[in-house]
């Protein structure tokens, strides 16, 4: 279904697959029981259906986010927009997810402290931009629609401003 046009959508609307925040979740959505944690992998919350039936041992996604090894989210020095990078799995990896229990009862489990497995995402359009919102959290920007909704200062301007203000270290 087309996005109606506005200045910004949520980050979940450039997922390449979908995304199971619990094991339940999973289920239902699939009919299939989650397969059982690994705590020595990282969590994986999404699959590739067709990883499976890659001719090649490893499938590689053009489009996450980048993190640092602790699982932060790294800036574009020159945008200020999260980092883009690619992403390399066995095509079992890509193929199952890896989520673990979550629920009353359930807590520190071993393994689930560890960065999550990045999602894939799909090509952005020509007039979209990822973004980070108030709080760090990221969303997607359409930049024609977004500069005809500015008073003042308009987008442009503002990284403009942030440029500067990066190269005068403030």
């Amino acid at each position: 279904m087309p996005i109606q046009r506005q200045p910004f959508y949520p980050f979940d609307t450039v997922f390449l697959f979908p995304y199971y925040s619990t094991r339940e979740e999973y289920e239902k959505a699939t009919g299939r029981p989650a397969p059982p944690w690994d705590g020595t992998k990282q969590p994986k919350y999404w699959f590739d259906p067709k990883a499976i039936e890659a001719t090649r041992k490893l499938v590689v996604y053009d489009t996450v986010l980048a993190i640092s090894e602790n699982g932060t989210l790294l800036r574009d020095e020159t945008t200020n927009h999260p980092q883009l990078d690619l992403l390399v799995l066995t095509k079992e990896v890509a193929a199952t997810v890896n989520i673990p229990p979550k629920g009353v009862g359930v807590g520190n489990i071993p393994g689930s402290e560890k960065p999550e497995v990045q999602m894939p995402l799909r090509p952005l359009k020509d007039y979209e931009e990822l973004f980070f919102r108030f709080g760090g959290t990221i969303a997607v920007r359409d930049k024609q629609y977004y500069a005809q909704t500015q008073v003042g200062f308009t987008s442009d301007d503002r990284i403009l401003l942030q440029s500067i203000a990066t190269k005068l270290g403030l």
